[in-house]
């Protein structure tokens, strides 16, 4: 049964045309090139981000995603703002045979680098995973996280500000945080004197 307002709306749409047909001419070119932007992105989409469901009345549903994106901003000790992306979506270079964003299956989880007197802590956001699912991979320069399950994909591969003492990571995770903390290398001195003859 229809409402007083669809059959408003269906009176209006019928008459649309006659008092604004530019705007109206502007919202069919608007449709079609999204409808068209669409159908290009389901070339790029992951098949672990598309699911297909069938509905109770027989028609074939799909459902794509999930897609993130969000960025984190910080002032720097030079003064300078620090910008992180995460996510899984960003935007792409676009043109012939690519798409306009970049479509990962796998997420940047949101991360924050805070550095102390000593030590570097890297603090990244997992929701929904469990301390078993983490794998951490650590160099005297970087710190990789990944996470693969059926469920949720994360991974950055992450370059650290200075040089660690790999042996003095610990970490601990915590309702969705997880928490690094590295000793930083210390500085060799200027080394040893040499006399010159």
């Amino acid at each position: 049964m229809s409402s007083f307002w669809d059959d408003w709306f269906k009176r209006f749409r019928d008459r649309r045309g006659f008092f604004f047909p530019e705007i109206d001419r502007m919202i069919e070119e608007m449709e079609k090139e999204m409808t068209e932007s669409f159908s290009e992105m389901e070339n790029f989409v992951p098949r672990d981000m598309v699911r297909v469901r069938r509905l109770p009345d027989g028609s074939v549903k799909r459902e794509y995603g999930p897609f993130i994106y969000g960025y984190s901003v910080k002032i720097g000790p030079d003064g300078k703002p620090i910008i992180r992306e995460f996510g899984n979506i960003k935007p792409g270079l676009g043109g012939e045979g690519r798409p306009p964003l970049d479509l990962k299956d796998q997420r940047e989880p949101l991360i924050d680098i805070v550095d102390e007197d000593d030590n570097i802590k890297v603090v990244a956001e997992l929701p929904g995973v469990n301390k078993e699912d983490i794998s951490l991979y650590l160099t005297e320069n970087s710190l990789t996280i990944d996470v693969n399950t059926p469920e949720r994909r994360y991974h950055k591969e992450l370059e650290l500000p200075v040089e660690i003492e790999e042996a003095s990571a610990r970490s601990r995770f915590f309702n969705g945080v997880l928490e690094t903390t590295m000793t930083k290398k210390k500085p060799r001195g200027k080394g040893t004197p040499i006399k010159i003859e």
